[in-house]
């Protein structure tokens, strides 16, 4: 092999490479850039050279029509005012999720006006949106959480993501200084008492938008289980409670109730049917692991939207047209 084949070989794997992390894995070019340790400029030149070359075919397949047919579904299925669809782009759930993220954070930008309150929770899904936002304006807006903190991974901070999300929109974030869980119901009521909660949570319930994650219970990587070790070794106890789902750090049966679980009564936060109450909340979650946390939220009617991928879209409709679960466990919580 002459070192112009061998060059001309590089070249052709350095192309793939980047095609693939740009219209596979929905990679920025500024990462990819970082990836391969180049500039942008070059990023974007593989990119062209890609198409141009047959690397890269671009083919319609009418995805927004199924698109538009599964959001349809959903709406109908559950209640909601807006279902987005985002493409399903791998068989990965990272690169899913990112692609939800970006659907969220445009439907995030046709809400915004001046003057709101957005209230948050922490969650992968909340962090996907903050990651794919970009706005052309500043905007006078307040961010507040719906929950207490917790310290740990920087997905599940909600004053980490408070931070992000206010300073994305060159807006203020209040933040929350006190736990998402108490170790007795007796605290928590204590807790919800001190000042800075109750102004920040006052904040909340007057937000004009909600964004929130959903979390799944039966996953061993599920978030819900980062945000209180006692959960974690307590699996037993959910599954006798028949929660399905989490929502602001709330258990929540199959039908959408609030589960008959002991540390629903000890979480710092809004309650769901507080956050039902914001005039337009909606989530972002992807993956087959929250089909029925995703279907037990949209059961409850706790929200206005929601954003997902197509096969996770596919999945939570199949479960929504099957006959309602029994309701099991549920109580009517704090």
């Amino acid at each position: 092999m002459t070192t112009t084949d061998r060059t001309r070989i590089e070249e052709l794997q350095r192309i793939h490479r980047v095609v693939s992390l740009y219209y596979v894995e929905n990679r920025k070019q500024s990462e990819i850039a970082q990836i391969i340790n180049q500039s942008v400029g070059t990023v974007n030149r593989l990119i062209r050279l890609g198409r141009e070359m047959g690397i890269v075919e671009i083919t319609i397949r009418s995805p927004f029509e199924t698109a538009d047919a599964l959001a349809a579904r959903l709406t109908a299925a559950s209640g909601l005012t807006r279902a987005v669809v985002a493409p399903t782009v791998s068989t990965e759930e990272a690169p899913n999720l990112r692609s939800a993220g970006r659907a969220a954070a445009l439907l995030l930008a046709e809400q915004l006006r001046d003057g709101q309150t957005i209230a948050i929770t922490g969650g992968k899904g909340v962090s996907a949106l903050i990651d794919a936002l970009e706005t052309t304006r500043r905007y006078d807006v307040t961010v507040v959480p719906l929950t207490g903190g917790v310290q740990g991974k920087h997905y599940t901070d909600v004053n980490h993501l408070s931070t992000l999300l206010a300073g994305k929109l060159c807006g203020r974030a209040h933040l929350v200084h006190v736990p998402m869980f108490a170790a007795s119901a007796e605290e928590r009521d204590t807790l919800m008492r001190v000042r800075s909660c109750v102004e920040t949570f006052e904040l909340a319930r007057r937000a004009d938008i909600a964004i929130v994650g959903i979390g799944s219970v039966h996953d061993e990587a599920s978030s819900y289980f980062d945000l209180t070790p006692m959960a974690r070794s307590d699996d037993g106890t959910i599954r006798a409670a028949g929660a399905e789902a989490e929502l602001v750090a709330h258990l929540l049966t199959a039908d959408g109730a609030l589960a008959d679980y002991t540390l629903n009564h000890h979480v710092v936060s809004l309650a769901p049917a507080e956050l039902a109450r914001i005039p337009f909340s909606f989530s972002v979650a992807t993956g087959a692991a929250k089909t029925e946390a995703i279907a037990s939220v949209l059961r409850g009617r706790y929200l206005t939207a929601l954003v997902t991928d197509e096969r996770t879209a596919g999945r939570v409709v199949a479960r929504l047209e099957e006959p309602a679960p029994p309701a099991k466990g549920s109580t009517e919580g704090p």
